[in-house]
């Protein structure tokens, strides 16, 4: 059976997402075939004939032209999101606790300072899920970068959070429910984003 995930509010681009569960006992071959049993479905809710996503040599997954996707999984859970005509596409989801040595470690101090409550409005495990969403964003397609997730900064943008790493940035749309925190990173060929998070031409 599907397991129904809602996209985070505010992205005005078509995606289709899909999440499948992970079947016992919960292994990394299950997560794998989860996770492509999600893209599948995913590219088919998108309108692509082509549904297979193979890996990549550096295990990456590679979907087909015009339908940029990427794939997350936790041990229980698998999701997809296919974004067409998006130049790449990041998604995370997270279910475990980010405790505080975590936070201190992956987040910067004006990071825990302004986005992380009570100075913020985001949780630990959002954060933690923009960071690795934004950095599948912002790795592909090319070779993947030679930087660590956690070295990318964040900063909010309107109604959205931006990523941001050296010269390149790109917009992270962040949702929770029931224990999972979802982040979800779109870069377009040629638009860029307003400070409100919205699209213009």
């Amino acid at each position: 059976m599907a397991v129904e995930l809602e996209v985070p509010e505010g992205i005005t681009a078509p995606t289709s997402m899909e999440a499948r569960p992970v079947a016992w006992p919960h292994g990394p071959a299950q997560q794998f075939a989860a996770g492509r049993l999600a893209a599948a479905a995913a590219l088919a809710a998108a309108g692509s004939a082509d549904r297979a996503v193979p890996r990549e040599p550096d295990g990456r997954p590679r979907f087909p032209r015009r339908f940029p996707g990427s794939i997350s999984h936790t041990e229980h859970l698998a999701v997809a999101l296919v974004v067409p005509g998006a130049e790449t596409v990041g998604v995370d989801i997270e279910d475990a606790a980010v405790t505080e040595r975590m936070a201190r470690f992956v987040f910067s101090e004006g990071e825990r300072r302004t986005l992380l409550a009570p100075g913020g409005t985001y949780a630990p495990g959002e954060l933690f899920a923009a960071k690795e969403a934004a950095y599948k964003a912002l790795n592909g397609p090319g070779p993947p970068g030679a930087f660590v997730f956690w070295r990318i900064g964040l900063s909010r943008s309107g109604r959205v959070l931006t990523a941001s790493y050296r010269e390149e940035s790109v917009p992270v749309w962040v949702r929770s429910r029931s224990g999972l925190s979802l982040a979800v990173a779109i870069r377009h060929r040629t638009q860029d984003f307003a400070s409100n998070g919205e699209t213009k031409q």
